[in-house]
Formats: C-alpha cells, structure tokens, sequence
C-alpha cells in the first residue's frame, strides 16, 4: 500500500515540554489506524501536526512519498486531510445538505447558489458512505439525526472536501452499541472507497474492533506500532498498552 502521509523523527516542543518525541508515523490508503494513549500522552499534539496546526520542531513530513517543506494547515488539506472532532462543528438546526457544503457552496457565476445540484451531491454522498434509511435524505435536518448519523454527516463533509484521510477523534463517545455500529459501518465505506482513517479513541474495544493497524502513544513517544493480525483480542492490547506505561 502506497504511503499517504509519513511522520519521520518528528519533535514538537513548547518551551521546556517535549509533547512528541521523535515519533514516526505513517498511514496507507485504505487502512484504519487506531491511535491509543493516556490522557498526556500526547495524542492531541500529533494530530495538531498531521493537520498543520503545528510544524514541527524536528523531523520530516511526507505526502505520497515526497517530502513537505513549510508544513501548514493549508497543504494538510491539499494533501486531503481531514479531521472530525468531538464536536463535529455541525449546526443541527440546518439541513444535511447545508451542513455539507457550508462555506463550500456551488454557485452559478452571479452567486446564485445551485440547490438541486446540492441536494443530488449530498444524496449521493450519504449513500455512498452508508445511509440507507429511505427517512433520511438531504434535506433531514440535522438536529433529527442519531450521534451516530451525525458523525456520518461530518464523515461526508470531509469526503465533499476531496479527503483522503479522516482522522475521527473519539467518534463513539457517548454513543449505544447501536450507534456505535453505526460509525462502524460509515468508516468501512470509507475505507472500500481507499481512503484511510487515523481512529483515535479511549475505548479499546471500539478501537481494536475498527482498526487494521494500532499505534501506542505514550509520553509523546510512539512506544508500539502493531498489526491486528499480532493481537488476538482487544483485551492482549490492554495489556500491551498497561504493561508498556508502567514501564516507559
């Protein structure tokens, strides 16, 4: 599988703190990566750097191979990277499709906007990432949607937004088993179309469930980097993952 982005060596410091430390990084297209770690373990700061908010300290970034000088948040998103907070930054008094194309309107040379052509593309982009309730179409307001369907709002947003990959932070938070099955199947049909997703959660159980690859965050250092195919069972990756802290 072909590198979407690569961190080499990379160090962030804020003042005397070193948040990461010579970490490397890389994420292929059409895997789910799930990134584990305590609380200070430094998982905000690496994602702040894959989407540009900081540019390293140390270390190179690469996209497809080549490397990135003057990382920005700007070329993160040219590069196709996306991140869908907690949050979801969606307004749930507007329409799916609003919500889709907010600051990203397709308009006729006037300004006018194109509304039919909106409402298809957004169609279109829920279905292809799994919505499959005949209840739910472009037009549903947001504010009528499960947590689950939320995210998968945001998730088609990202995709709207040419990504390539969709970092989820803590994606099943709060959510039933339901809905967290839900998100489950959004993020397969993301990873069917050879996007990737970086899958950052607290619930070990969701993360080994989801991801193909596991990355262990401690201390801003990348301790493990380890495939599904050597951890039988989420509950061998807690132990990894305690045995590990008490070490480092």
């Amino acid at each position: 599988m072909k590198n979407l982005i690569e961190l080499k060596n990379v160090t962030k410091r804020f003042g005397g703190i070193t948040a990461l430390n010579k970490a490397s990084l890389n994420v292929s297209s059409g895997e789910v990566v799930g990134l584990i770690g305590d609380n200070g373990a430094g998982k905000s700061t690496l994602i702040k750097t894959l989407v540009g908010v900081y540019s390293p300290d140390e270390g190179d970034i690469f996209i497809k191979d080549k490397k990135v000088e003057g990382w920005t948040a700007l070329k993160a998103r040219e590069a196709g990277i996306e991140t869908v907070f907690q949050d979801r930054a969606l307004c749930p008094q507007q329409s799916i499709v609003w919500n889709i194309f907010m600051g990203k309107e397709l308009t006729y040379p006037f300004g006018f906007i194109r509304e039919k052509e909106q409402i298809r593309e957004a169609n279109r982009l829920i279905r292809e990432i799994g919505f499959t309730s005949k209840l739910i179409n472009a037009e549903s307001p947001v504010g009528n949607l499960s947590g689950g369907e939320r995210q998968g709002v945001a998730i088609a947003r990202a995709i709207y937004n040419n990504a390539e990959l969709i970092i989820l932070d803590e994606p099943t938070n709060a959510l039933s088993l339901n809905e967290t099955q839900k998100v489950f199947d959004f993020v397969n049909n993301v990873k069917k179309s050879n996007r990737s997703v970086l899958f950052i959660g607290h619930n070990i159980f969701h993360v080994y469930d989801i991801s193909d690859r596991f990355v262990v965050l401690d201390r801003g250092e990348i301790v493990h980097q380890l495939n599904k195919s050597e951890i039988s069972s989420p509950e061998k990756l807690m132990k990894i993952m305690k045995d590990t802290i008490s070490k480092h």
